[in-house]
């Protein structure tokens, strides 16, 4: 059986963004672009490398935009299907209004995070030897403040998980888990008895994961991304799409039908589809949204532009 029939994949894509308010106001924040491309279609060909073509999606905040852009997903070779979620009370809560649009075994992304991937593979062949359960994608993380922004994972010794900790106070080890899942249907019922969380409220799925390790549910962890990116505050967004750019020969990423006047200079930008650089324009450290104008003569540096504004970046801190 074909990994295509064994498997689904399920991106959650519903959540408002309100720290990233200066672009999600007209972009739905799993639509903004990274490395000229929408997130969600850096993921959705995640799925479809690792031969998962039937991906659900859970829609909420400009749900309509996503499906329109998405469509059925024919386009990137997969089959793309729509659930809306009218509350956002937590990630586990988002997952249950899933139940009855998942029928198989699903690897879950959460729509706002830039993965580099790893070992995806290994995630599933370590649900192959388990039989099922779950398997969390975790990487060995130095900075415990990135451990104290995500959730702490703790292990056996026989490599099982017996912990998880969402947004740890006191941090004990270096394994983050990062957002991305592999699910079995038992989580569905760990979820019915998920009681909300007193720090946020909110059904954790965190606390749905340690709900199947209580039940004796088999819980492992795989070394799977290289690395991951909370897509937070508009400094991520620079940050990522920046890191993309680097990568190019020239240190600049511009899209085949952007037009950038030869006097304009470019150093490490990002350049979006139909942008207009004009003549004499300097732009450092920046990213151009598809669209965007850059007048004649300015000099840009760490920002943003998109058709309405220009975006400053400014690094933010915990709590910031």
């Amino acid at each position: 059986m074909s990994k295509a029939e064994k498997y689904s994949g399920v991106l959650l894509a519903a959540g408002k963004g309100s720290r990233m308010a200066a672009f999600s106001s007209h972009i739905p924040k799993p639509m903004l672009p990274v490395g000229n491309k929408p997130l969600l279609v850096h993921q959705i060909e995640m799925l479809r490398e690792v031969g998962i073509s039937d991906i659900v999606v859970l829609i909420g905040h400009k749900g309509f935009e996503i499906a329109r852009v998405l469509g059925d997903g024919s386009s990137l070779g997969v089959n793309l299907t729509y659930v809306e979620q009218t509350e956002t009370l937590g990630i586990a809560h988002a997952v249950g209004q899933l139940e009855n649009s998942v029928e198989k075994p699903f690897l879950m992304f959460l729509g706002d995070i830039y993965f580099v991937a790893k070992d995806i593979e290994g995630m599933f062949a370590q649900f192959e030897r388990q039989g099922g359960g779950a398997v969390l994608a975790t990487k060995i993380e130095e900075d415990p403040l990135a451990i104290r922004r995500n959730y702490s994972v703790q292990l056996e010794e026989d490599g099982r998980v017996v912990r998880v900790v969402e947004k740890p106070r006191h941090v004990s080890n270096k394994l983050k888990g990062v957002g991305l899942y592999l699910f079995d249907l038992t989580i569905f019922d760990a979820i019915r008895r998920t009681p909300r969380t007193a720090m946020r409220d909110e059904y954790e799925i965190t606390e749905a994961i340690q709900v199947l390790i209580n039940d004796g549910e088999h819980v492992s962890a795989v070394d799977a991304v290289y690395d991951d990116m909370n897509l937070t505050y508009p400094a991520d967004l620079l940050r990522v799409n920046l890191q993309l750019a680097q990568e190019s020969p020239d240190g600049n990423l511009v899209a085949d039908d952007a037009e950038v006047h030869p006097s304009a200079s470019l150093t490490n930008a990002v350049i979006g589809p139909g942008a207009r650089i004009s003549a004499g324009a300097v732009l450092s450290n920046c990213v151009v949204f598809e669209k965007a104008v850059v007048a004649a003569e300015t000099e840009f540096s760490n920002v943003i532009v998109t058709r309405e504004k220009v975006v400053g970046c400014q690094e933010q801190t915990e709590g910031g």
